[in-house]
């Protein structure tokens, strides 16, 4: 499926390229050169140019997101002024479908780069007909370090997180990816070992952590070395006690193998509050069948761009792609994530860590 995505994404921009080209060539600069070849090699050259620059600064999965979005809006204020000026039966002297499009983008693109980058802190309260104390639970995913902050600025978001004073801190998954540098991976883990908090911290792969996708020079057991020497309790189809909460942490989805939740809560307390890490939102039925209180996951991004946020559910691949859902007695929370995955836009979206609070009996 990926495939036929990346295949008709290149062939989309492919033609969008030299669509836009055409749209350039009637600017006014432009279009008062002399021959018509010198028109398109221009435009053709301006189009490369911004690609080249924004794949440089940012990533190449940016430059085309911003192709993509470019490419729509000068589709749809072409369209537009094509009505206007039949309607009117006016030629117009300005390339009005030009400036509207580039102003729009920018505007856009600019929000959904702020979207992407601000991470805002997100609050839930849940009850519990269990007998247990109050607790605090900061959790974030899809930290994804070096995508939009290196180490240092994930040490940053961290001193946020302790701010907030919780009780434990979960990570959901995908706290580095495939392109991470090594030294941010360090002094990432480094600020994770600054948290002192009543139960610890503790976090699930995902399906980047181990490196699933390309060879990286920091393998999944230096990972969880450096994570381990600083005090990150790692689970994986594990089940562990922390106070009044039984903490279960699943095998990513992708990994091939992982147990059912049912067995691995065979034996478990179920007087505890249980709390599942699970990176993907994608077992909902299963998990609403077993003793769990509350699901913590991530993975989706929020849906990554407008208006595609609900793609993944759409096409059977997530249950939920962003907020809350209960499912006979079970509680589902899905966060967008502190980062992205390749690409420093968000729209319909936004980047965030979460705030749980539970109060129960």
């Amino acid at each position: 499926m990926w495939f036929r995505i990346i295949f008709a994404v290149g062939i989309i921009l492919a033609g969008g390229a030299v669509y836009l080209a055409v749209c350039v060539s009637r600017f006014g600069a432009i279009r008062r050169l002399p021959h018509r070849w010198q028109r398109a090699l221009v435009s053709l050259a301006a189009v490369a140019a911004v690609f080249l620059i924004i794949s440089r600064v940012l990533s190449f999965v940016s430059a085309a997101i911003a192709a993509l979005h470019v490419l729509a809006f000068f589709l749809l204020f072409g369209l537009l002024f094509r009505i206007i000026f039949r309607v009117t039966k006016k030629e117009p002297r300005i390339c009005w479908q030009g400036w509207c499009a580039l102003a729009v983008s920018l505007i856009y693109l600019s929000t959904a780069y702020y979207l992407c980058h601000h991470v805002w802190r997100t609050d839930y309260v849940l009850s519990t007909q269990k007998k247990v104390e109050p607790v605090r639970i900061a959790m974030f995913a899809d930290s994804h370090v070096g995508t939009t902050f290196d180490g240092d600025g994930f040490a940053e978001h961290v001193e946020t997180i302790k701010a907030q004073n919780p009780d434990i801190v979960v990570i959901a998954g995908d706290f580095i990816d495939d392109w991470s540098e090594s030294d941010d991976i360090v002094r990432a883990c480094a600020a994770l070992g600054t948290i002192d908090v009543k139960y610890g911290v503790w976090y699930a792969y995902g399906n980047h952590d181990k490196g699933t996708y390309r060879k990286r020079a920091f393998s999944a057991e230096q990972l969880a070395a450096e994570l381990e020497k600083n005090n990150v309790h790692i689970l994986e189809d594990e089940v562990a006690y922390a106070g009044d909460l039984c903490i279960v942490g699943r095998a990513d989805g992708w990994s091939g193998q992982r147990m059912d939740l049912s067995e691995l809560l065979e034996g478990a307390d179920t007087d505890k509050y249980i709390v599942v890490i699970d990176h993907e939102p994608a077992d909902f039925e299963n998990e609403s069948k077993t003793a769990a209180d509350l699901v913590l996951s991530g993975h989706t991004h929020g849906g990554y761009l407008f208006p595609f946020n609900g793609m993944g559910m759409l096409l059977g691949l997530d249950d939920l792609n962003y907020g809350r859902e209960d499912r006979n007695g079970t509680t589902f929370l899905v966060t967008s994530g502190m980062s992205n995955w390749q690409m420093d836009f968000k729209t319909g979206t936004k980047s965030e860590y979460v705030m749980i609070e539970i109060q129960g009996q």
